[in-house]
């Protein structure tokens, strides 16, 4: 199977999970998946920039929050925000890469285990988040364990291509005000880059899905680019 060939397989597959009478119910732990990678971002950019991270919390119908703390200047306000959106964008790219080469698949794919597991055990603080994280690692783990490297190749290749289309996938969400979660209501990330930095909140959004459908575009051309033999 060729490079191509593994990305058109990996399309088909998401075109399939959505609009197969049955199927959707696949897209469920995926759509939290991406939102439990987006609010890492929060909270993983809130670190970077000396923060801390308090706590995560991931709810049934795919909403969730990070809560954070720090003294930040207006960028780095801006950059807590666009950290949220972004970072499913950004994890795929790194899967899209790992999908060229059999052993970076089995690597990512465990990294990836291990890095929900943590994630779980120090940030997450509601029930369902916990255990849902919990055993989406453990899932994770088992694949990397058991996959031949042509599964974990496509399974690194169908997750990036879910991350990257998750921004989209509720991209009327870059254009609102203010975000409707279990937690409450409360601006929206684009919102909150607008008030640290200038501009309409509808401006941040079109800029960050942009910046998404580069990033997605970058991923794409470094798979086709490459050689698979599968």
């Amino acid at each position: 199977m060729s490079a191509v060939e593994l990305l058109l397989s990996a399309a088909v597959a998401t075109l399939l999970l959505y609009h197969v009478p049955g199927a959707r119910i696949l897209g469920w732990p995926l759509m939290l998946m991406a939102t439990l990678v987006h609010e890492l971002g929060h909270g993983l950019t809130a670190m970077f920039v000396g923060g801390s991270f308090r706590r995560l919390e991931v709810w049934s119908n795919g909403s969730g929050a990070a809560t954070y703390a720090g003294n930040f200047s207006r960028p780095s306000r801006a950059l807590v925000a666009a950290g949220g959106p972004l970072g499913p964008p950004l994890a795929a790219l790194l899967l899209f890469g790992a999908a060229t080469e059999p052993r970076w698949a089995h690597i990512a794919l465990a990294v990836l285990a291990g890095a929900l597991v943590l994630s779980a055990l120090i940030w997450l603080r509601n029930l369902f988040g916990f255990v849902f994280t919990l055993l989406l690692g453990a899932a994770l783990a088992a694949l990397t364990w058991q996959a031949s490297d042509p599964v974990a190749q496509f399974s690194c290749a169908f997750l990036a291509i879910q991350m990257s289309l998750s921004v989209f996938s509720r991209g009327d969400y870059l254009f609102k005000s203010a975000a409707n979660t279990t937690a409450g209501l409360m601006p929206s990330d684009t919102a909150q880059i607008a008030a640290a930095l200038f501009g309409p909140y509808w401006f941040w959004g079109t800029l960050i899905g942009a910046l998404s459908l580069a990033i997605l575009g970058c991923g794409l051309w470094l798979v086709a680019r490459t050689a698979i033999a599968l």
